[in-house]
């Protein structure tokens, strides 16, 4: 059983830097990523990660401005959000499976971590 507990979120103007943490109650062997639900929109990939270091960004709206990473010997997992918009307000929650991208079958979830961008 993993446990996966967001911090990070909040409020920020258009333009500016968030950067979510998810800390990870034990060591994850596996592929950890970001999703993301925005008002009356289902839930979305946004990021994910593996073990080796790997990235992919299912969203082309967020390429070239989110960052995943991951620190394994915190066990902790990172979404540096830059340059942000408003279309970018969600409610994001950190997820650990298998696979990477659209296709990650996620086996935890955390509560996620409420991100609002004002313009």
């Amino acid at each position: 059983q993993v446990t996966l507990v967001e911090s990070g979120g909040g409020s920020v103007q258009a333009g500016g830097s968030l950067r979510l943490s998810c800390v990870a109650s034990t060591h994850v062997y596996m592929v950890m990523g970001w999703f993301r639900t925005a008002p009356g929109k289902g839930r979305e990939a946004v990021a994910t990660i593996d073990a080796a270091g790997n990235t992919n960004y299912a969203l082309d709206s967020v390429k070239g401005r989110f960052t995943i990473s991951r620190d394994d010997a915190k066990n902790t997992l990172f979404l540096q959000m830059k340059n942000t918009k408003p279309e970018d307000t969600a409610m994001y929650y950190c997820a650990a499976g298998w696979g990477m991208g659209v296709r990650m079958i996620v086996d935890y979830w955390g509560r996620g971590t409420q991100v609002t961008v004002s313009s």
